[in-house]
């Protein structure tokens, strides 16, 4: 005579597997699905702001957002984690996103391509109009060269 059992048929069987997976979770062991979020949350918090700004600017530009949006909400949160006199300057807080994704490159995949974006200069903006003066000839026009 086989005895065939379900979680229903043992009091307090399923509680219990609960209450051991939520144990696990505790003690820092994560299931499969949750392996990656685990091992980015603990490279962030390793590596102090710098990684938190890191896991948001990655998180953000590989979601499909644009540099600036992105760079703007991991900025935000350096700059807030920062418990120093002085706020984090933007150039040093690239330069710490970028150092948390180079020291965990498999944490941040496919971030690298990114990082390039954090020390891209502006486009300086064209100057006003070098049109000829209002009289619509130019100097050399009205001089003859």
């Amino acid at each position: 005579m086989a005895l065939k059992m379900t979680f229903r048929q043992i009091p307090g069987l399923r509680s219990a597997l609960l209450v051991l997976l939520g144990s696990a979770a505790g003690f820092g062991l994560a299931l499969p699905g949750q392996a990656q979020t685990a091992e980015a949350n603990t490279a962030a918090a390793n590596a102090g702001s710098g990684g938190k700004g890191a896991q948001i600017y990655c998180f953000m530009r590989n979601s499909g957002n644009s540099h600036q949006v992105s760079w703007d909400a991991a900025y935000a949160v350096i700059k807030r984690q920062n418990d120093k006199l002085f706020k984090t300057s933007p150039e040093h807080a690239a330069v710490m996103i970028t150092e948390a994704v180079v020291q965990n490159p498999s944490v941040f995949p496919d971030c690298g391509r990114y990082l390039g974006d954090l020390f891209a200069k502006p486009e300086a903006k064209p100057e006003a109009s070098t049109s000829p003066a209002s009289g619509g000839t130019s100097r050399s026009e009205r001089l003859g060269q």
